[in-house]
């Protein structure tokens, strides 16, 4: 197993990404803590894991609050001996399709202060464990890239290129005590978008048709690809991105 003993927090892990991911690093043999402000989500996830034979804990961490952050990652890195894997996966309460130049203040900064406040605090903490065992890794997802055409999409990206920047400066600072840092990239999940979503079908529609191999990333998808960037087996890569948005996104 890709994580055998490894111990793993993510936060938001009732969503549907973090759940995904979840259940992936579950199935490789980490033991996951679910960290997020619904517990009845979170327990929902959990017990998925645990029909699969997996490890898993919840606790109700609110990823805004500094105090309660730094005390769930002191706590889990207490009972577990330490914290390998931190996957932030929390929403960023954005605001989409409506234009900049009618989107207000409070909209447009929210994704942006939120994404900036959360990744900081739970990165922050995570490190402060990983220094002292020399080892392991910060996974983030989203990652910078050009504008969606025909759409507006607020703050939302302006986040994420943020977002990479701060992995940027993490994975500078970090590296020299054995600390990596690695971003996910894609297009679009199609798990995600509801089924009874306004719209829904033509966003779908447009990832798919977007991508060279006419298909979207799946939850599964991403799973798979963040126990393997979470693994040894990519244990040479850090400060950069990995593409799964089945060529939406050319590098």
């Amino acid at each position: 197993m890709l994580l055998e003993g490894k111990i793993a927090v993510i936060y938001g892990g009732g969503g549907g990404i973090g759940g995904g991911v979840a259940r992936a690093f579950a199935r490789e043999g980490a033991k996951v803590h679910l960290a997020g402000r619904t517990l009845q989500s979170l327990e929902a996830v959990a017990e998925k894991v645990r029909a699969d034979g997996g490890v898993a804990e919840t606790a109700q961490v609110d990823a805004l609050d500094e105090r309660a952050v730094d005390e769930h990652a002191d706590a889990v890195a207490a009972s577990a001996g330490g914290i390998d894997i931190s996957f932030n996966l929390i929403g960023l309460g954005d605001v989409q399709g409506t234009p900049l130049a009618e989107m207000s203040l409070q909209d447009f900064e929210r994704p942006i202060a939120t994404c900036m406040r959360t990744q900081f605090l739970t990165t922050r903490a995570a490190a402060r464990h990983m220094i002292r065992q020399k080892s392991g890794v910060m996974l983030f997802f989203g990652g910078d890239g050009d504008p969606l055409p025909n759409y507006s999409i607020g703050g939302f990206q302006i986040a994420l290129a943020a977002l990479e920047s701060l992995r940027r400066q993490l994975a500078s600072e970090l590296g020299e005590q054995g600390i990596r840092a690695v971003s996910l990239r894609t297009g679009g999940i199609l798990d995600t978008i509801p089924e009874d979503f306004e719209g829904g079908q033509a966003i779908v529609d447009s990832i798919v048709e977007s991508t060279m191999l006419k298909r979207g990333a799946t939850l599964e998808d991403v799973g798979n690809v963040a126990a393997f960037a979470a693994s040894d087996h990519a244990r040479s890569m850090t400060a950069t991105a990995l593409n799964i948005s089945c060529g939406a996104l050319v590098d």
